[in-house]
């Protein structure tokens, strides 16, 4: 059973955790799964910045970045070493547990679940 964290930046959203089976989700389906707000405009196929997160924990559960998502989040608002793209972070293994934080949405334009 996986354990995923969602911690958010606006402090007056409660962080939420969820479990279940989530081999082979991305964080993106994950947040749409749960209804947990984060803003995507391109449909989950890497071709914009708007799903950027920062993975606190659990990096080595999720698969490797590439360098077409390393170009995109070099495009999002206050990238880290951290950042990764919701879309992109899909879970490799049964047991994972990841945290992930959620940037301030009130700047970005998106679709959101």
């Amino acid at each position: 059973m996986a354990t995923v964290t969602f911690q958010f930046e606006d402090t007056s959203i409660p962080p939420k955790t969820v479990t279940g089976k989530f081999l082979d989700l991305s964080i993106l389906e994950l947040t749409e799964e749960h209804d947990v707000h984060l803003n995507h405009n391109c449909g989950g196929v890497c071709a914009c910045s708007t799903c950027h997160i920062y993975v606190e924990k659990g990096d080595e559960f999720l698969e490797e970045i590439s360098d077409k998502e390393e170009d995109f989040i070099d495009r999002a608002i206050n990238p880290r070493l951290e950042s990764r793209l919701a879309c992109q972070c899909v879970i490799l293994e049964e047991d994972a547990d990841v945290t992930v934080i959620i940037p301030n949405q009130k700047g970005i334009i998106g679709h959101e679940h």
